[in-house]
C-alpha cells in the first residue's frame, strides 16, 4: 500500500491506496454513519453534533480524547465533487478559529477496486504546522486516522 505524508511549506500532504472503490471511498467521507466508525486517531471517539455535509453545510463534533479531554472541531464545507474530491476548513468549532486549516481531499481510481486518496491540508502559517505536527501529532494522527478508514471499508459491503 501506497502510505506516504510529507511537508512542504505550510501544507501537510498524505497519501494512501485503499482496497474499495472510489465511490465507496468517497461515501465513507461524506455519510455521517460511516464518518463515525472512522473519524479521528486510533483510541478516539467522536460524537456529532451536526452533520450538514453538503457545499456551504457544516459538520460540528466532539472528538474524545483516551485522556478524556474533549475536542470541539468544525468543519465547513466548500465543494463536494462527488466521487472525485471534497474540499473544506477544519478547526475547533468557534468563529474565526486562526488555526483553520484548508484542506482538500481527492479519489482516484486504481483499477476496480482500489483508491489513490491524496489528503492536502494547508495550514495559515509555516509556524501553526509546525505546531501542529510537533504538539498534537498532525502527521500520526493524519497516517492513524486513515489506518482506521482502511479497517472500515474492509468490513463494508462493495
Amino acid at each position: 500500500m501506497k502510505n506516504q505524508a510529507s511537508i512542504e511549506g505550510r501544507e501537510l500532504i498524505v497519501n494512501r491506496v485503499l482496497k474499495a472503490p472510489r465511490e465507496l471511498v468517497h461515501d465513507t467521507w461524506t455519510d455521517p454513519k460511516h464518518l463515525a466508525n472512522w473519524w479521528g486517531p486510533m483510541g478516539f471517539t467522536i460524537t456529532i453534533l451536526e452533520a450538514d455535509i453538503r457545499p456551504g453545510g457544516v459538520w460540528r463534533y466532539l472528538m474524545h480524547g483516551p485522556d478524556g479531554v474533549d475536542y470541539p472541531n468544525r468543519i465547513d464545507y466548500i465543494e463536494i465533487v462527488k466521487p472525485e474530491s471534497l474540499v473544506y476548513e477544519h478547526g475547533e468549532d468557534k468563529d474565526n478559529d486562526p488555526s483553520r486549516f484548508h484542506v482538500q481531499v481527492t479519489f482516484e481510481r486504481e483499477g476496480d477496486k482500489k483508491t489513490s486518496l491524496t489528503m492536502k491540508s494547508l495550514f495559515p502559517t509555516v509556524e501553526a504546522l509546525r505546531i501542529a505536527v510537533e504538539n498534537y501529532g498532525a502527521v500520526e494522527g493524519a497516517m492513524s486516522t486513515l489506518d482506521r478508514l482502511e479497517d472500515l471499508l474492509a468490513t463494508v459491503d462493495k
